[in-house]
């Protein structure tokens, strides 16, 4: 029986050094999402000024923590991280004994994707001689639901957080406090001033002038649109399109 991994992902470790040492809270301070919580859950480190620097799934592990995020930045997401940890007692560095392992449904006891149910079900389990890639599964179920990720789609330092649809999937908490990017963040929230958005469009209908990857073998794009241009034929299901105030 084969199992399908994700090959495209990769795991950072976050491991407290010192019994003392709060690896959430030290997470916590930093990231878009609440990881003191019930966990899986999707979340962001930003820049200063909100913008997308890393998108990843927090799991638990033990006494620390492990990022779900793409395998080609792995290690960059380490050494920021690290930037971070100053005189922390936390290692962090990438665990390449375990693996990302992904089915397109639900109920067989893994964990629902924290962004869409649809989304199916993933774990994280050591890795093993039968693993399969499933990474092309996954991106045509992924962007069938309109859903982005990575840095490629999301694009690094050049998109808000908000505008990467972070309210709708669940990849944003607005009452746990402080984090890197959070100001800006919440004032786009309270002021309702998310004017762009990022939408999976049919790359025939793709405008290349907001374009941020095309997949030709799919047909599929993904755009930076304003919010007035994202008509209801081009908006997945869950995407809120209220008007704003």
């Amino acid at each position: 029986m084969t199992h399908p991994r994700l090959y495209d992902r990769a795991l950072v470790r976050l491991t407290p050094e010192d019994p003392a040492e709060d690896v959430a809270g030290f997470l916590q301070g930093l990231v878009t999402n609440d990881v003191k919580g019930v966990l899986p859950v999707w979340a962001a480190l930003l820049s200063a000024q909100g913008k997308v620097l890393f998108d990843f799934i927090v799991w638990p592990d033990d006494k620390g923590l492990l990022l779900d995020c793409e395998a080609a930045v792995a290690d960059a997401l380490v050494k920021r991280l690290s930037l971070y940890r100053l005189r922390r007692k936390i290692r962090i560095e990438r665990a390449d004994n375990v693996g990302v392992y992904w089915e397109g449904h639900t109920g067989d006891g893994a964990a629902e994707d924290p962004r869409l149910r649809a989304l199916g079900q993933r774990w994280i389990a050591p890795l093993g001689a039968e693993d399969a890639p499933a990474d092309a599964a996954w991106l045509a179920h992924r962007l069938k639901l309109g859903v982005t990720e990575g840095l490629a789609e999301l694009g690094s330092d050049k998109t808000l957080w908000l505008e990467c649809n972070a309210v709708d999937l669940n990849g944003v908490s607005f009452t746990k406090g402080c984090y890197v990017g959070q100001e800006n963040t919440a004032r786009m929230n309270w002021r309702q001033k998310v004017n762009r958005r990022l939408v999976v469009v049919p790359l025939e209908k793709s405008n290349e002038s907001r374009r941020r990857i095309a997949y030709p073998e799919l047909g599929l794009a993904v755009d930076h649109l304003r919010v007035e241009d994202i008509t209801p034929a081009l908006a997945p299901s869950w995407m809120d399109l209220t008007p704003q105030a």
